[in-house]
């Protein structure tokens, strides 16, 4: 090989090491501002540590709401095989019912429940999040007409 053909190498060499070392910076600095999103089953197989910022989203789960002074409420979200309990302080939206579609935005506390820090309803009944309709299809508890199925258990 001759002189020439090394300076190319070394040259294409260099350009390839930069370029890996600027992806993995990126990287490294975009995981503490990628928010996760989980479904009810996903949140406890993986064993969420609390503190950890992420999505969850399922369906508020029947007869699960509870208001408390001021803007409390709690509530239950559940994909049909696990619920979370989730603790919000604000004003919930207008389509905010149960058994209809919710994501909430926040982290899991030490004792478990998912305190919010923003809730997300569907904005009209035949939308539903890819992320909700992907988890509830997973579980089962999705039929073909587009619609959940909903328990009262």
């Amino acid at each position: 090989m001759n002189r020439r053909k090394r300076r190319r190498l070394a040259f294409a060499l260099a350009v390839m090491t930069a370029g890996a070392g600027a992806a993995a910076l990126v990287i490294y600095g975009l995981k503490d501002n990628v928010l996760y999103f989980y479904s009810p089953t996903d949140v406890v197989a993986k064993h969420v540590q609390p503190g950890v910022a992420f999505r969850i989203g399922g369906l508020v789960k029947p007869h699960s709401i509870r208001r408390g002074s001021g803007a409390d409420v709690s509530f239950a979200v559940t994909d049909g095989r696990t619920d979370v309990p989730v603790r919000y302080e604000g004003v919930l939206p207008a389509l905010f019912k149960e058994g209809r579609g919710v994501v909430a935005l926040g982290s899991l506390d030490p004792a478990g429940t998912f305190a919010a820090s923003e809730i997300l309803a569907k904005h009209d009944e035949r939308y539903m999040p890819r992320e909700v309709v992907d988890a509830l299809k997973r579980s089962g508890r999705w039929n073909e007409s587009g619609k959940p199925v909903v328990s009262s258990q």
